[in-house]
């Protein structure tokens, strides 16, 4: 069927603000014109789109079908045309940012320096949030994606990128450095005070799942609600603790903390980027998401 493109724009339009007048407005030309046009519209597709009142116009519902196709395709023509502006489209906007601590501190700072240092007009809103919360932040629309460490439960129609995978180590405070010298399972691990994320995190699942595979129970004397509590609480001989190693080792170079060696193996975990496949983001937001996704290790 040969039908003028033109057609379903202005049908976009007619449908979005259901008034002749003012799709006419939006699009810069006369009611009589997009009237015409949408007569020409419904004798080629031999349909009704329309019920014209004396307030204006309903979709019929072969009008409704029409526009669900319709409107895709027209958010599809913009996120288009938005990829194809010049990098002066990147000279002011904001983009909005979970991140949990950990993927902040060990990848993802770095990202945003260099991206402000390119595209010092685009505002940067970082939200910390636990990977539950910046998950639930993504599927509500409230932030554009999350940068966050995993376990992450990702569920269509949201996506999961792998940035970066990373170790975590066990420490302790100089007082057991007696300890760095020694190999210790899990369960010897248990006979010493413990540190870590609240009950609520994907970090107590991951190592309450580690401890459960070697039939344990994980009961930490010590629970931090954030990651960057978890070294001072280290240093301060409250326990021992299980940190990603890059953010362990400026203190462990300091020997302001020790390593402790490890008889069972600790999986590694990953840095990973979430975002909502069906939401279209802006040029900022996407040009930062690029920018991390080309950075990934």
């Amino acid at each position: 069927m040969d039908v003028n493109f033109e057609y379903y724009k202005i049908f976009y339009y007619v449908a979005k603000y259901h008034n002749f007048t003012k799709a006419a407005q939006a699009l810069n030309n006369s009611q009589p014109n997009i009237t015409r046009a949408m007569n020409c519209l419904e004798q080629q597709l031999n349909t009704t789109l329309f019920i014209r009142t004396n307030r204006g116009v309903q979709l019929t519902p072969e009008g409704e079908r029409l526009y669900t196709h319709v409107l895709g395709a027209m958010e599809q023509f913009q996120v288009a045309e938005e990829e194809l502006a010049d990098s002066s489209g990147l000279s002011h906007g904001s983009v909005a940012i979970g991140a949990s601590e950990t993927a902040l501190n060990i990848f993802l700072l770095d990202k945003l320096k260099n991206f402000h240092m390119t595209y010092p007009g685009i505002r940067l809103k970082l939200y910390n949030h636990s990977t539950p919360e910046a998950i639930e932040s993504v599927k509500s629309g409230k932030i554009d994606f999350a940068v966050v460490s995993t376990p992450a439960e990702v569920d269509s129609p949201l996506k999961q990128i792998m940035l970066m995978p990373f170790q975590e180590i066990l420490v302790g405070g100089t007082t057991f450095t007696a300890l760095g010298s020694q190999e210790l399972s899990l369960r010897e691990v248990k006979n010493y005070p413990l540190i870590s994320l609240g009950r609520e995190t994907m970090t107590y699942k991951f190592y309450n799942s580690v401890f459960l595979s070697h039939g344990l129970d994980l009961s930490p004397d010590t629970e931090a609600a954030t990651a960057d509590q978890i070294l001072p609480l280290v240093k301060c001989e409250l326990g021992l603790a299980f940190l990603p190693q890059p953010m362990a080792a400026p203190s462990l170079l300091k020997k302001e903390i020790v390593q402790i060696p490890l008889k069972d193996e600790i999986p590694e975990r990953q840095i990973c980027l979430v975002y909502d496949s069906q939401h279209p983001m802006g040029a900022a937001a996407r040009e930062l998401k690029n920018t991390i996704v080309a950075g990934r290790v």
